[in-house]
C-alpha cells in the first residue's frame, strides 16, 4: 500500500431484511477516513439494498487483499470507492 492509499475497513455483523426477520451474516468492505465515517457510510448502503436492521459487530482494517472471493471482489470494489456488501446464511444457534 502506498501512503496515498487508505486501508480498506471491514466491518462484521448480522443484517435482516425485515423487522424481527431471519438474520443473515454480514460482512462490510469499504474505505473511509474513519471508524465513524466507515460506520455511516456502512449503514447508508444497507439501508439502500433494502435492509431494515442491522447489528454492527466489529471493526477493522483488512492488511492486504484477501485470498478468496468473494472478499476478493469486495476488496477491490472497495479500493474503487464503492461500499461492497457479503451476506451469507447465519448458522441456526
Amino acid at each position: 500500500m502506498n501512503d496515498n492509499e487508505r486501508p480498506v475497513t471491514l466491518i462484521t455483523g448480522r443484517v435482516y431484511r425485515s423487522k424481527g426477520g431471519r438474520a443473515e451474516g454480514l460482512h462490510v468492505l469499504l474505505v473511509a477516513p474513519d471508524d465513524d465515517s466507515a460506520v455511516r457510510r456502512a449503514l447508508d448502503a444497507l439501508t439502500t439494498e433494502g435492509y431494515a436492521e442491522a447489528q454492527l459487530d466489529q471493526i477493522g482494517e483488512l492488511q492486504g487483499a484477501p485470498d478468496e472471493e468473494p472478499h476478493l471482489s469486495a476488496w477491490q470494489g472497495a479500493i474503487e470507492g464503492e461500499v461492497s456488501i457479503i451476506t451469507f446464511d447465519e448458522p441456526d444457534p
